[in-house]
């Protein structure tokens, strides 16, 4: 399996379509500096990478023009990644330029499909276990109450069979 940082490259391709993932705004100037809106501070692109590897989805705009450079700016990354030595080999390039952008799409989103595919399965079971568990504590809560209701029968038993005694010494 492909990995990228810590997780799975099609996890990170996941991200895409998590409606949770915050966007990072950042602000090219004409300087080439980046700025970042939430920290608001000038970043890396090592930086950029980082918040990149943790999860987060970047939307660069530039200052001047206003259009989106995020393809640009990433591809910046993944150059200065290459040029300092990371594990994208020339195969992997080459590869992506034969078969273009949108190939290389459409395979990252036929991995995420298989990956959530393969899960619905799994979530189901979740949801089963949910439901046994759940099941669980209604026969405890059940026995405890039954415990209690048996434990406050022997003490009346008891405390009938105390009278009892009592009256018969009365005798």
């Amino acid at each position: 399996m492909t990995r990228c940082g810590n997780l799975p490259l099609a996890c990170y391709a996941a991200l895409r379509y998590n409606p949770f993932v915050t966007t990072r705004q950042i602000t090219r100037y004409g300087s080439r500096k980046l700025y970042d809106t939430q920290a608001r501070r000038y970043v890396s692109l090592e930086e950029l990478a980082r918040h990149v590897r943790d999860g987060e989805h970047l939307r660069v705009t530039d200052k001047k023009t206003g259009l989106d450079v995020t393809t640009q700016t990433l591809a910046l990354v993944v150059y200065e990644q290459a040029r300092q030595g990371a594990a994208v080999t020339s195969e992997v390039l080459h590869d992506v330029i034969r078969s273009g952008i949108g190939q290389l799409q459409t395979r990252v989103d036929e991995i995420v499909h298989a990956g959530v595919d393969r899960m619905k399965p799994l979530l189901r079971a979740r949801e089963e276990m949910d439901r046994l568990r759940a099941g669980m504590k209604e026969i405890e809560r059940s026995l405890r109450e039954f415990g209690g209701d048996a434990k406050q029968e022997k003490g009346r038993r008891a405390a009938k069979g105390t009278g009892r005694k009592q009256a018969k010494k009365k005798n």
